[in-house]
Formats: structure tokens, C-alpha cells, sequence
């Protein structure tokens, strides 16, 4: 559980420094950094102590395609179960990373600002989203297991849709929202769910669907949106006319920086959703296209520093872009920056097909 108080950003040189001993060490480190010291060009232990210093380190996280999971688990974390996990696969072949507890803590720490805007508890959740190889499923499961509910899980297939719609067959695709949707159906008209995880893209076909939208909007007092983008005026509609009575909160993240949760709003927001990141486990950046941090209120793309026990991955530049929003006050987050409007980057006009997460 995080510790921080009023002034998280004064611990982050001393978390870099302990855990730079430990990934550069032989006897605590993985054979993925170690193997990698000599080709660096600097010394990680006695020239990296700022965030600026990650800059440093080249972007290897493309390696994570291929490398075997042993290299990745460092010789401090051997024996401890750990479990491997893959990215959405939106810009190529999936991303593996290993986990062996620390999303624990990010857990714990959701759970805490959930309470800062009274989201429901002891209540049974269902889960309209990715599990197999994505983390994402296990992490609301443990989520609602946390907050003392269970959880109920629907799966999809991400790599499918987007398959679907990348070979011009889109019409399979909204084949395929249906037959999750029919699931969707069945679980809930026999269950007592309360909250609802579910994509924007799924949540909108749902809303479509008159009777089981006016029985969930009935029933539910907590709704949690992740995966695509959201423009504000849909996100809107779904909060104040759709599911008036639940609380409506977003979720950012992926495979490698873990839950970024919706922080409470405050006076000062120009965007409806604000989204924290758990400092100092996963150090988000947002930057131009040289590089460097752009204003507070300025669109940049996410740059990602994962920075646990477990795995070390600096200077990871993400498939989105995000507003940099500035610091506000909080007992989680007072001095962090947040994000907002979170949407593809597309780089040199590329396309990024989301699909439905």
C-alpha cells in the first residue's frame, strides 16, 4: 500500500537508486539487464539519479516480443510464483512482461482513491473485458475482491477485432460486440451485479440495447470505463442521462504501466477525466516530438518509466497521447501530474485501429 503523504515527488531518487541496485546487481538482477550494462555507453548506478537521467537508457521495450520470460525475472525475485502477461498487440506482435505481486500495491492504492469518491463496496462486479493473457482481467477481479464483492467475467478477444476490421470485415466485428453482449444478458438477468468494467466501444453498443441499458442503469452504482478513447460530450451522455445513478469513474493503462485510476475531480479541471498514475511504480511523461516534457494544458505522447522490482523498463514511448494536466492537491496525488483526453498517437499520420479495447 503506497505510503506517500504530502510530498510523494521528494521519494522518487531514493526508489530509482534502490531499485537501480537492485536490477544492476549480479546477485539480485535479471540476465536482461545485466546482459546489457557493457553496450549502455554509462554507468546506471553512478550516473542515473533523476527522472531526466531515464532518458539515458534506450527504448528496449521491443525486445519484450521475443525475449525468453527467464531472462526478464531478476535472480532476487527466483522462486516466488509469477505470472506472464501480454500487451494488446494495437502496433505489432504483443509485449510479455512478468508480475509477481507488485500490481498488488497498485491495487491497494485504486482501492484507497476509490473511496475518495465513494464508489461502492461489498457489491458484485462483472467484468466485460480482455483476461487471458492481458492483465486487465485479473486485475479487476482483485480489484472487486479488495472493495468485497465478487467478480463475474465475460472475455473478449481484442486481437480478433481488430483483426476483423484491419482485413475490412467490420461487419464481423459488431457480429462479435453482440455475441458478448448476449453474455452480458445472461450473467445479469440472473445476477445481482452492481458494477460494470467495460470499453467505451462495448459500452456504446450495449447502450443501444434498450432493455438490458434501462436494467443495468436500474441496477448498477458503480461503472468503470478503460480500453479506447472517450470523447467527453459521449462520456457525458453515459454519466448524467444514461447511468445517472452509479459512479461513473475511468480507468488508463496498459500491460506495462499498470492502472492509472480516474482521480477526484476538482474545481480548477478542464477536462472530465483526469487520470493519476501510480508514481513512483510507473513514471508517466508527456513529451513533444523531440522529446521534452511540453506545457501543462499542451497534447503530447505518453512516455512510459516502469520502475519495480520486478521489471525495469525506462523510457518507453506509448501508442498514445494525452493533455499534460497540472498538479493538484490531494493526499495520493498533491505535486503529480495527471493526464487527460487520452487518444491514439498517430505518427506521421499512421493509422491505429483501437477495436474494443
Amino acid at each position: 500500500m503506497s505510503a506517500y503523504t504530502t510530498s510523494p515527488t521528494d521519494q522518487f531518487a531514493p526508489h530509482l537508486q534502490e531499485i537501480l541496485r537492485w536490477h544492476f546487481n549480479p546477485a539480485t538482477g535479471s540476465k536482461f539487464w545485466l546482459g546489457r550494462v557493457a553496450e549502455l555507453g554509462f554507468d546506471p548506478l553512478a550516473d542515473v539519479a533523476t527522472l531526466a537521467d531515464l532518458r539515458r537508457f534506450p527504448d528496449f521495450s521491443a525486445e519484450l516480443r521475443t525475449v525468453p520470460v527467464d531472462d526478464l525475472l531478476p535472480e532476487g525475485c527466483r522462486g516466488r510464483p509469477f505470472q506472464v502477461y501480454e500487451s494488446g498487440g494495437t502496433v505489432g506482435t504483443p509485449k510479455r512482461i512478468i508480475e509477481a505481486g507488485s500490481r498488488a500495491e497498485g491495487i491497494a492504492w485504486v482501492d484507497r482513491m476509490f473511496d475518495e469518491y465513494a464508489f461502492p463496496r461489498d457489491v458484485h462486479w462483472l467484468h466485460v473485458g480482455p483476461t487471458g493473457p492481458h492483465i486487465v482481467g485479473r486485475s479487476m477481479r482483485r480489484l472487486a475482491e479488495t472493495r468485497g464483492g465478487a467478480c463475474f467475467t465475460i472475455d473478449f478477444d481484442p486481437r480478433w477485432v481488430k483483426r476483423m476490421i484491419r482485413s475490412g470485415r467490420p461487419e464481423l466485428a459488431e457480429e462479435y460486440i453482440e455475441h458478448v453482449l448476449d453474455q452480458v444478458e445472461l450473467v445479469t438477468a440472473t445476477q445481482d451485479v452492481r458494477v460494470l468494467f467495460i470499453t467505451p466501444a462495448v459500452l456504446e453498443a450495449l447502450c443501444a440495447r434498450t432493455e438490458l441499458r434501462e436494467r443495468l442503469a436500474a441496477r448498477l452504482t458503480g461503472l468503470i470505463w478503460s480500453g479506447t478513447s472517450f470523447d467527453e460530450s459521449s462520456l457525458s451522455m453515459v454519466r448524467d442521462h444514461y447511468f445517472p445513478e452509479a459512479v461513473v469513474t475511468g480507468i488508463y493503462g496498459n500491460s506495462l504501466m499498470g492502472i492509472a485510476p480516474q482521480r477526484p475531480p476538482v474545481p480548477e479541471d478542464k477536462q472530465a477525466c483526469v487520470f493519476q498514475p501510480f508514481w513512483p511504480r510507473a513514471v508517466v511523461e508527456v513529451v513533444d516530438a523531440g522529446g521534452e516534457a511540453v506545457a501543462h494544458g499542451k497534447r503530447g505522447r505518453v512516455l512510459v518509466h516502469l520502475i519495480t522490482r520486478e521489471m525495469f523498463l525506462p523510457n518507453v514511448l506509448e501508442r498514445d497521447s494525452a493533455i499534460r494536466v497540472a498538479p493538484t492537491r490531494g493526499s495520493f496525488y498533491g505535486g503529480l501530474d495527471g493526464l487527460a483526453e487520452v487518444a491514439p498517437y498517430r505518427e506521421g499520420g499512421a493509422t491505429v485501429i483501437e477495436g474494443v479495447y
